[in-house]
């Protein structure tokens, strides 16, 4: 074995002193580099290099976390959002009535002038035509009211005899005012309620001769006979009014209830008028069907 010269053995030495010079440089200047890189979380106290924004351990963001503790007391904030919320609450109403997409399809709206013009021409032909001819008794909506007239009488029964009769007209006057309340609160459609309260008043219309042949009862009932013709209770007004000694206000309450759809019906004129306005200033010709 060839010994060492003296001269390696001096700088081997140097090296190794140099390695243990450096390492102890290292671990001499780490807890500098570790105060000016790294920090702890105002919230948790967690230790964590200071670029980070948001804390790995409780999730606060840092900078949300000083606006936080230098923002006013809770109830100030509380109290400031009550009242940026009033306007809002006063408009609820409206916002519901005439609530317009921000983009209206032109082919969709197009659809509903159509329907528009349908119920408002069918609509005059209703009001001006006397309560005596029947007219709304021999229409086709008559037809559509008649199913929902009957299932009244069918849910009310369990309510006693007087509210099975009543329950027929209650029948074909709530399915209106649901579909009214669906379109309205639900698919916020306001021209759909519209159309809905335009029903609502044909409903009304539908019933007013009805209650008009109370004491006449000339009118052609379901079976093909007369009140006349029939047992007591048969016609549903007869004994409805009958019962709580009301007979006599037969032709009143039957001008009631015609002049309630004339008006239902004037306010459906108005309302769609109104939300089709609203919405033709919103047509996008660049949408498709």
């Amino acid at each position: 074995m060839i010994a060492p010269d003296e001269s390696e053995v001096a700088n081997g030495k140097s090296q190794t002193e140099d390695r243990d010079n450096s390492g102890l440089l290292a671990s001499c200047s780490w807890p500098m580099t570790y105060w000016m890189l790294f920090m702890n979380c105002p919230n948790c106290g967690f230790v964590q290099p200071d670029q980070n924004i948001e804390c790995p351990k409780c999730g606060i963001v840092f900078e949300k976390y000083e606006k936080y503790k230098n923002s006013p007391p809770r109830r100030e904030r509380v109290s400031a959002r009550g009242k940026e919320r009033k306007p809002d609450e006063g408009n609820s109403l409206r916002e519901y009535l005439f609530v317009v997409e921000p983009e209206v399809n032109p082919f969709y709206f197009a659809g509903r002038v159509l329907i528009f013009l349908i119920i408002f021409i069918w609509g005059w032909k209703f009001i001006l035509t006397p309560m005596a001819t029947n007219y709304a008794g021999n229409s086709f909506l008559h037809l559509i009211n008649l199913p929902f007239h009957e299932a009244g009488h069918i849910f009310f029964r369990f309510f006693g005899r007087w509210m099975m009769s009543l329950g027929g007209t209650l029948g074909q006057l709530l399915i209106p005012l649901i579909c009214l309340l669906v379109f309205l609160l639900k698919s916020r459609n306001p021209f759909g309620a519209s159309v809905a309260l335009w029903w609502l008043g044909e409903s009304f219309m539908d019933i007013a001769p009805y209650i008009n042949d109370a004491r006449a009862q000339k009118l052609l009932l379901l079976g093909g006979i007369t009140g006349k013709e029939a047992d007591y209770g048969y016609h549903d007004w007869e004994f409805i009014l009958g019962e709580v000694g009301l007979l006599r206000y037969d032709h009143t309450l039957a001008r009631l209830a015609d002049k309630s759809g004339t008006i239902l019906m004037l306010l459906a004129f108005a309302w769609a008028g109104y939300v089709l306005y609203k919405q033709y200033k919103n047509v996008d010709l660049t949408l498709k069907a």
